[in-house]
């Protein structure tokens, strides 16, 4: 009986997160992407800190997912010099993701975490009224 309630209640969480992406400006949508990203490196944290391979493993590849999602997204043409400083950053935060992976290194996680944690402040100062 529960199992078919948890179900429904993960079938209920994803239609809204569906309905919230597709109604979601470009804004939102990156906000939103740096939320996950936040998440998902908490998540390895302590994973790494409780010594879970599996859940450290999946945070570690849901990260990584957000921020090719991230790089890809980037208008290199119309971003000129800041997207192109984002791409190099996206990737050195992928590299660094990938050494806390492999060295359970909380040090390495830090940095990423900080790094994400201040441009997801940024885009969220921006504002969804920032004009492309």
């Amino acid at each position: 009986m529960y199992g078919s309630m948890n179900n429904a209640a993960k079938a209920y969480a994803q239609v809204g997160t569906e309905t919230g992406v597709a109604a979601a400006t470009p804004h939102q949508l990156i906000v939103m992407l740096y939320e996950g990203l936040e998440r998902w490196l908490t998540v390895a944290r302590f994973a790494i800190m409780q010594s879970k391979i599996p859940e450290k493993c999946k945070a570690f590849d849901k990260a990584q997912a957000i921020l090719e999602e991230l790089r890809v997204s980037l208008d290199k043409e119309k971003g000129g010099e800041i997207a192109a400083n984002l791409d190099q950053l996206y990737e050195y935060m992928s590299m660094r993701l990938l050494e806390a992976n492999l060295k359970n290194s909380l040090e390495a996680l830090a940095e990423v975490q900080k790094l994400a944690g201040e441009i997801h402040g940024a885009w969220k100062a921006i504002g969804p009224n920032a004009k492309p």
